[in-house]
C-alpha cells in the first residue's frame, strides 16, 4: 500500500512539474525531429522509466524464485 501512494505521490508531482513547463521544445533521436510539449515529454519519460524498473524488479524475483524452486527441487 505504502508503494502505492509513493507512486501516485510522484506522479502528480510530475503532472504539476508538467503543467507548469508546458511550452514546446524540440526532439531529436537518431534520424527523427519533432516537436512536443515539454510536459508531454516529461511525463513519458517518467512513466516509461516507471514501467522499465517495474519489469525488472519484477525479473529479478522471478529469477530468485525459480532459483529457490531449483534448489529444493534438487536437494
Amino acid at each position: 500500500m505504502a508503494i502505492i501512494i509513493i507512486l501516485v505521490i510522484v506522479l502528480f508531482l510530475v503532472a504539476v512539474f508538467s503543467v507548469q513547463n508546458a511550452l514546446p521544445v524540440f526532439i531529436t533521436f537518431l534520424f527523427w525531429r519533432f516537436e512536443a510539449s515539454l510536459a508531454i515529454v516529461v511525463f513519458l519519460c517518467v512513466v516509461s522509466g516507471m514501467i522499465a524498473g517495474a519489469i525488472i524488479v519484477s525479473l529479478i524475483k522471478f529469477k530468485s524464485s525459480a532459483g529457490k524452486e531449483t534448489k529444493d527441487i534438487g536437494m
